[in-house]
């Protein structure tokens, strides 16, 4: 079972992710699908690179032979606020648009938009 890890869990994520892009015509779904894809990238550079022995970078290193790069948990902590930023910002604009139009399908939003 040594093809079941965080990278290639998060190839598959980030595909579920893009396949609810293309096939949805739901704005929610569409929203949720690119949390979906920020998760499997968040995922994947957590798990890129890591070894079993590894200790976190925090308190007294003198002993531990190995240490984990801080520098991605922290890039990734940034992408997880941007993230919640984007998603807020996005439901808000949806909510806004349903008021407006009425619907939650792309295709019908763009129909009345047209008219």
């Amino acid at each position: 079972m040594e093809f079941i890890n965080g990278e290639n869990i998060s190839i598959v994520l980030f595909f579920v992710g893009v396949y609810g892009l293309i096939a949805r015509r739901n704005i929610v779904k569409s929203i949720i699908s690119l949390g979906i894809l920020q998760v499997a990238i968040i995922l994947y550079f957590i798990s890129a690179n890591s070894e079993a022995g590894i200790v976190p970078p925090i308190g007294d290193l003198s002993s531990a032979a190995a240490v984990a790069d801080p520098l991605p948990q922290a890039l990734m902590i940034t992408d997880i606020v941007i993230g919640m930023g984007v998603t807020a910002a996005s439901l808000t604009m949806f909510i806004h648009m349903y008021h407006r139009y009425g619907s939650t399908n792309w295709l019908k939003v763009k129909r009345k938009r047209m008219k």
